[in-house]
This record gives structure tokens, sequence and C-alpha cells, in this order.
């Protein structure tokens, strides 16, 4: 009897998260046993954020969830487990996509001496990223609703609405809190873009009726989306390449 105690301590011991392990060791059972649950649902959650990039970037915000969660090949209701709403998944997404745009912004603005060379960098970065297809919609729709606020309103409210679809109602009915946390990283966003646009315009090498407007058109209209990676990203370059010329300004 002795013996079998003997066998099923060590076999406790060395089975941490099995059935036995869990209910032994004093509570770190526990942990051992929780630990690749939780590994597994940050493993969802990243598929779900990759899956959400992907198809918001094809279809736009207005794709559902179920297809969201058919590209990330999770149940729908491990989607919504982790997003309450397709309104947070969007509001995320949105938002990591306006902190990384901001990123690039800067590291144009530090690594690049030259204006011009910083705001094509810029440019091209982010188109090459994809940004375009997943440009916020409260970035894209600042200043829509009142065009009497001043020229850099007015500006901005030339900015097309990306996709339109009914459920970006959605982003527009948040509660307060979140839409100003929002409205925060937009105009940071623009803030950023607009010093790229100022250092440029200001050497000459921009046209003068440039605005942060257009630059955001040229990353939204310089990211189709096509089935062929490779045509995608050609194309990409070459679209790019001809806005660019747009943009420059020219001896009289």
């Amino acid at each position: 009897m002795h013996i079998q105690e003997s066998h099923w301590s060590t076999a406790s011991a060395v089975a941490p998260g099995g059935a036995v392990g869990a209910a032994a060791g004093n509570g770190r059972g526990d942990s051992s046993r929780t630990t690749p649950l939780r590994v597994d649902a940050q493993r969802n959650l990243e598929h779900v954020l990759r899956a959400a990039r992907e198809v918001f970037g094809e279809l736009g915000y207005g794709a559902p969830m179920e297809d969201v969660a058919r590209r990330a090949r999770v149940g729908v209701g491990t989607v919504y487990r982790r997003f309450p709403s397709k309104d947070v998944l969007v509001r995320r997404i949105a938002e990591e996509e306006t902190s990384r745009l901001t990123d690039q912004a800067r590291t144009a603005l530090g690594q690049e001496d030259e204006p011009w060379s910083a705001l094509s960098r810029f440019l091209r970065t982010s188109v090459a990223s994809g940004a375009g297809r997943l440009l916020p919609p409260q970035v894209l729709r600042v200043g829509v609703a009142d065009e009497g606020l001043g020229e850099a309103v007015a500006d901005e409210a030339r900015v097309p609405q990306q996709r339109p679809a009914p459920d970006l109602r959605l982003v527009e009915q948040r509660p307060a809190p979140e839409a100003e946390q929002d409205d925060v990283g937009a105009a940071t966003l623009l803030e950023v873009v607009g010093q790229l646009v100022d250092r440029a315009r200001a050497a000459g090498e921009l046209r003068a009726d440039v605005t942060v407007s257009d630059v955001l058109l040229v990353i939204a209209t310089a990211a189709p989306s096509l089935p062929d990676a490779a045509h995608q990203a050609a194309a990409s370059a070459r679209l790019l390449d001809i806005l660019l010329e747009g943009l420059r300004s020219r001896p009289v």
C-alpha cells in the first residue's frame, strides 16, 4: 500500500498537465493546467486579428464577422468571445492601423533630412504595408460634418469615406470615451503627417495646394486589392510612382 501511494505521488509530479497533476502540488497544478489555455487563447486572438485585417482589407469594414471567423479557422463564437460586437473588432483594427501609420510617419520624419524624401518614404512604406485598405473610418471622415471651421477642416473634408458600409455607422455611434480615444489617435496621425506635408511644401518640393487629406487619399488609392500578390505589389508601386509625380511641384 505504501508503494502504491509513492507511485501515485510520483505520477502526479511528472504529469502536471493532467487531471491528477492539476489537483496536486498545493495549487501549482492549477497554474500548469491553465497555461496551455492561455496560450491557445492568445493564438486564437492573433489568428482572428490577422484574419480581420485580411478580410477587411479585401472587402472593407462591411465584411461580416462570419468571414473573419472562416478566415481565422475558428468558430464565430470564438470571435464574439474576444470581440462582443463587430464595432469592437473594427475599432481594434482601426486603432492599430492608426498607430502603425503614425509610427511610420514619425520614422520618416526622424530618419530623412530631406523633406521630399521623408514624405515619399512615408507614402511608400504605408502603401507597401497595405495601410490604405484599412485606413480608419474616423480619419477619413474628419471635418465632413462642418465645412465652415476653417481651411484645414475643409481640406480634410475632401477625403472620401473608404468602402462605405452600413455598419460603419456603428463606429460613429460609440460611447463618448471610446470615440474620444479614437479621435486622439486620429488627431495625432493627422498632426504627424501634417509635419511631413508642411516640410515638403516649405521646401518648394510639394505642390502648394496639396493637403494632409490628399496624402491620405494617395495611401488609400495606391493600395488596390488584387487576387495575385505579385501583381498587387507591382500595381501599387506603379500607381504610387504616378501619384508621387502628381504631388511634386514643378518649375513654372
